[in-house]
């Protein structure tokens, strides 16, 4: 209990590292979600077609890698590693990209203090702008979040989404606004997704309104 405490005030106290309002380029940013390295139950929770933990782990890193670069901008909206601190370093060692956490519910059981500097930044939600979108971050899905009845997108994670469906979450996938996207692994091709692929998204569900 503790070190959980210990984390959200680390998590606190970083809180000006980037700015809630930062203006970023969409180039080269890309975003990704609950890919529960190291998570056994993951595979049959939220069906996921791999052997077992180690071959989902070396898929997810092999299709990190082949889309992220070196020094793009990863936002990862929670859920990231199970397991301790050498677990997580583990994965980070073989990660592209600068990595920004989100943190997810299953994050604070497993994400200790000395971890927090191997990311960019580490928050518990987080407002940005890129190329004039404002987006609104946060693990979880959200009813109302700040302008969700005007242009704001929400990017989530946490629902584990596919196809148009979530083993868990159906009905709250169905309350979901048109601006709102999960873009967690299961739900695009367990990998990262691109800040140029969600607009597409977003811009062919406004076309069809």
């Amino acid at each position: 209990m503790k070190e959980n405490l210990d984390t959200i005030g680390m998590i606190l106290k970083q809180a000006d590292k980037m700015k809630p309002r930062d203006t970023l380029s969409g180039k080269k940013v890309f975003f990704t979600s609950d890919t529960h390295f190291n998570h056994s139950s993951i595979l049959r929770h939220a069906n996921r077609p791999f052997k077992n933990r180690d071959e989902m782990n070396e898929v997810l890193i092999d299709n990190w890698n082949s889309v992220v670069g070196k020094n793009d901008l990863v936002f990862h909206l929670g859920d990231f590693v199970f397991g301790n601190t050498a677990a997580w370093n583990q994965v980070l060692d073989r990660l592209n990209g600068r990595i920004v956490l989100i943190v997810g519910n299953h994050d604070i059981a497993h994400l200790r203090s000395e971890l927090i500097e191997r990311f960019e930044h580490v928050a518990f939600e987080m407002y940005v702008v890129i190329d004039n979108q404002a987006v609104f971050l946060n693990h979880h899905p959200f009813l109302c979040y700040g302008d969700s009845h005007g242009k704001v997108w929400q990017l989530h994670g946490h629902i584990h989404s596919r196809d148009g469906h979530s083993c868990r979450f159906e009905e709250q996938l169905a309350m979901l606004r048109s601006t709102q996207y999960d873009v967690g692994v299961d739900n695009n091709d367990y990998k990262p997704i691109s800040f140029y692929q969600i607009r597409d998204i977003m811009s062919s569900r406004s076309a069809t309104l």
